[in-house]
């Protein structure tokens, strides 16, 4: 009986000292280097999806990572008792992207690093990270990109077929990747990211895709401004 109280008093008295100025310091650092991933996930994303409204859960997630893990190492109890603390993170939405798995992670370790008092080194290591994902950006800039998302829905008994969307679309864009592709009884629809050297070609390409078939309804819409 002795042993086991012995060994409670220990576990509880090992509380370490937070040092408030120190918690603020890091804390305000959380939330300017959560805003500052969150900038360049908008702009260098490549996400088919909100990516401002996205990037900000970057910024409470941060700051909420790293008040736990403040919290939970100075406390050896806590230490013990939250050891899965971060599994309170959960998404309601499905996250089916890897880009934006790897940023919420990138978002957490931040959290992580700046909870356990490492601030140089987390500094030091977003910065690279940052720099590698500018970097990769411009290196890949060279290369033609696909600027919209191009999607095609075709509705009755016509003979339109898959192989005539894919030769249209290319016939009129520098370059495209066709991304999804539905088809069902009597309906078909195909969705398409394209490069067009201008507007002309847009439109263009949209009055060929029409005369095709008076039941072809064609959206686009800005990939690379989803974000911005």
């Amino acid at each position: 009986m002795n042993k086991q109280q012995t060994l409670l008093e220990f576990f509880t008295s090992q509380t370490a000292q937070i040092d408030i100025v120190q918690f603020v310091i890091n804390l305000l650092l959380a939330g300017l280097l959560a805003y500052l991933l969150g900038r360049v996930y908008v702009r260098f994303g490549t996400v088919l999806a909100n990516r401002e409204m996205f990037s900000r859960n970057f910024m409470l997630l941060t700051m909420t990572t790293m008040v736990i893990i403040t919290i939970v190492k100075s406390s050896l109890a806590l230490s013990l008792g939250l050891v899965g603390a971060l599994s309170i993170i959960r998404f309601r939405a499905a996250i089916k992207e890897p880009e934006e798995l790897a940023y919420l992670f990138l978002a957490i370790s931040i959290g992580l690093g700046l909870g356990a008092s490492q601030t140089i080194i987390t500094t030091l290591a977003f910065v690279i990270m940052v720099a590698v994902i500018i970097s990769r950006h411009f290196v890949r800039g060279s290369a033609p990109r696909p600027n919209l998302y191009l999607t095609i829905s075709h509705s009755g008994n016509g003979q339109l077929s898959l192989p005539q969307l894919v030769e249209a679309v290319n016939k009129f864009s520098r370059r495209s990747l066709l991304k999804r592709y539905d088809e069902g009884e009597g309906v078909l629809e195909a969705s398409f990211q394209a490069n067009f050297d201008s507007v002309e070609r847009v439109n263009e390409c949209t009055r060929h895709l029409r005369s095709l078939s008076d039941s072809i309804r064609v959206s686009l819409h800005e990939d690379r401004g989803l974000g911005v």
